[in-house]
């Protein structure tokens, strides 16, 4: 079989869209009656909570109960349906280019898992996305209550998927420690920066862009044969 390889989505396989989201957290306020730029702040400080303990209508009625309102529960439904269409919006903006290369993964064996630092609408909004038929797995940080880098998450994807983690290869930007993380329980890393370069300090091996990888991984001709010898150590120093 070959490599399983385990994707993080943000900034991986879609661009993480973080302006439009303080825009939506903006527009939501307004339906709740408190004010945007305090709504914004509020979910900026509350990220973890949101992506492992609250759906969306509760982190709607918490952070604006916390900020004063009083909003109705018909318009917390409406505010959690600006924050849904925001989702299916980003999802539905992957690349046919990123389609082509998972495809073409997927015609070369390899089992493919996603790894995802989310809120519940992204997981709701998922199956119905062009991404999801390409995976064999998804894992959500809303719907296993853990989250990047905590190791579990990477030994649930590797379960699912019926390997350890050693035989995986993780591929991400780098945010929230997420590739020290899957070094820590040895996977191998790559990190992409084609959406944002976001852990310049990884000293291991990056690509430039998603579509370098099917060749990469075509080329080794043992376990680890395409990949540089050097990865990034959970504590920050090279190891081989």
């Amino acid at each position: 079989m070959s490599r399983p390889l385990i994707f993080d989505l943000f900034h991986t396989l879609v661009h993480g869209a973080d302006d439009e989201r303080d825009r939506v957290v903006g527009e939501m306020a307004l339906v709740v009656g408190v004010a945007p730029a305090a709504l914004v702040a509020a979910y900026h400080a509350t990220w973890r909570d949101r992506l492992v303990r609250w759906d969306v209508e509760e982190t709607v009625r918490i952070l604006a109960g916390r900020l004063g309102g009083t909003p109705t529960d018909e318009q917390v439904t409406r505010a959690g349906g600006h924050r849904r269409a925001l989702a299916r919006r980003v999802l539905g903006t992957v690349s046919t280019a990123t389609l082509d290369v998972l495809d073409a993964l997927r015609d070369d064996g390899h089992p493919l898992a996603l790894i995802s630092n989310a809120t519940s609408e992204t997981a709701e909004a998922w199956p119905d996305s062009r991404l999801a038929r390409r995976f064999d797995v998804a894992v959500f940080s809303c719907e296993v209550g853990l989250a990047k880098p905590d190791p579990a998450i990477y030994r649930i994807a590797a379960e699912r998927l019926g390997v350890a983690p050693p035989e995986c290869v993780f591929v991400g930007d780098g945010a929230d420690g997420e590739l020290a993380g899957a070094a820590a329980v040895g996977m191998t890393v790559l990190r992409t920066t084609e959406h944002n370069d976001t852990d310049p300090g990884w000293g291991g091996r990056a690509i430039a862009t998603l579509g370098d990888l099917p060749g990469l991984l075509r080329e080794s001709t043992g376990p680890r044969s395409a990949f540089t010898s050097v990865t990034e150590s959970p504590a920050g120093v090279a190891s081989a």
